[in-house]
């Protein structure tokens, strides 16, 4: 089955939205508009949505006060949970990473190679917004394996 549909005439793939919350507005507009590239969408005076890689981002005025969690352990790295991001090519994540770097936002875990030499070799680098959210970026070096279950 194909995983594009007819919306209104307009062809378009489906994309996964993901809505979460932020301490304002103004922070978030430059975090996700300015330092990730987003494409701002639809808002109003408590929410905000955006086009991350496609995919739609719904970020909502409200109390952001959870720690973060390093319960996740990847590859023996921990790793905050919840966390949420996008799989990149190569080209996007080397030049997202240069755009974090130049920016000198704080990575939670640097850009690195998880799985080396392995099935499912990725680069990933986890990052928060200026409301504390992290996000995870990762490129796969081979997208068929993305779901792939080990015998």
């Amino acid at each position: 089955m194909s995983n594009t549909k007819q919306n209104g005439g307009a062809l378009m793939s489906n994309i996964f939205h993901y809505a979460f919350k932020v301490k304002d507005l103004e922070s978030t507009r430059n975090f996700y508009i300015r330092i990730l590239g987003c494409k701002e969408g639809r808002s109003t005076s408590s929410w905000v949505d955006f086009s991350l890689y496609g995919n739609q981002l719904s970020a909502h005025i409200g109390v952001v006060e959870q720690a973060l969690d390093y319960c996740g352990n990847v590859d023996e790295v921990s790793v905050p949970i919840p966390h949420f991001g996008c799989l990149l090519t190569s080209v996007q994540f080397k030049e997202l990473a240069e755009r974090l770097k130049k920016e000198r936002i704080k990575f939670l875990v640097k850009p690195q190679v998880r799985y080396e030499g392995k099935s499912g070799q990725q680069q990933t680098m986890f990052i928060l917004d200026y409301s504390g959210n992290p996000l995870e970026f990762k490129s796969l070096e081979d997208n068929s394996e993305l779901f792939k279950v080990e015998p």
